[in-house]
């Protein structure tokens, strides 16, 4: 547990959620909302294993640091458990109710080229609440003027792997979307990408396009472990025509990847 002096344990963990964000991790925030003691006690707990707070009972907090492991997986935002739900060996605390909430940043999304595709997807990614960093080697194309309505920030790209790996940070959090106007512009940004794969990468252009990038960036020796992990051709299969049909169906994937979707029609039960 961490702890700090002249801090009270809200101040703490308050203090422990911004550091979370900041970094671009992720945490779980569980708090005591149903019990006969404690209630409004909270454990904060995040990927690494680190924890600040308590619930006031050892054991309770130790069976809650192994459910946060499970909600963190489950991708939901937030979710209220009885005890005797995830821990039936609490037998004193079985009655009590555990609220996990998940702590992280707002998403973002990296669009490397602002053609029709890519400017049309910024903007239809921003209107769902996703951070966008739209980024181009010409300048007239990422003017700020074009975007003002929008919560995205274009970048004139001097270097096209410098800017996108500056973009991407460390890759939590964060998808990008490799719509540029060619094979060498699409090859500096997968090339700049894979060293430090995010959680969502997708390469736009038909099956041959995208496998002679792949395949070239195979040749000069990046793991194919990291390539499997690139969607090529991205997006879900709409049948999208125009740009902000292609669009949708690449923030469509973006998304289903993000939520755990399947991204298969929900009436497909009626059917089967």
């Amino acid at each position: 547990m961490h702890s700090a002096q002249d801090h009270s344990p809200s101040q703490v963990i308050t203090e422990a959620i911004g550091r979370i964000l900041q970094e671009g991790s992720r945490a779980v925030l569980a708090t005591l909302i149903q019990a006969e003691k404690g209630v409004g006690g909270k454990l904060l707990l995040n990927e690494n294993g680190d924890s600040w707070g308590s619930l006031g009972d050892a054991d309770l907090d130790e069976a809650v640091r192994r459910q946060a492991t499970t909600f963190l997986a489950s991708r939901e935002e937030a979710s209220a458990l009885m005890v005797r739900e995830f821990a039936p060996s609490l037998e004193a605390s079985a009655e009590a109710r555990v609220l996990f909430e998940r702590i992280e940043g707002e998403p973002r999304l990296v669009v490397c080229g602002a053609g029709h595709v890519g400017a049309s997807l910024a903007r239809l990614a921003s209107l769902i609440g996703y951070r966008v960093t739209l980024i181009d080697d010409r300048a007239e194309f990422v003017k700020r003027e074009s975007f003002s309505e929008y919560a995205i920030e274009p970048v004139v790209a001097e270097s096209w792997a410098d800017t996108v790996r500056t973009a991407i940070g460390n890759g939590r959090g964060v998808s990008v979307a490799i719509v540029t106007r060619g094979h060498k512009e699409d090859e500096e940004c997968l090339r700049a990408i894979v060293s430090n794969v995010p959680d969502y990468v997708g390469l736009i252009g038909s099956k041959r396009r995208t496998n002679f990038v792949l395949e070239k960036l195979r040749e000069e020796g990046v793991a194919a472990e990291k390539l499997k992990q690139v969607r090529a051709p991205i997006g879900l299969d709409l049948g999208a025509v125009s740009p902000e049909e292609v669009a949708l169906a690449i923030l469509a994937e973006i998304v289903a990847q993000r939520r755990g979707g399947k991204g298969a029609s929900l009436s497909d039960w009626r059917r089967s």
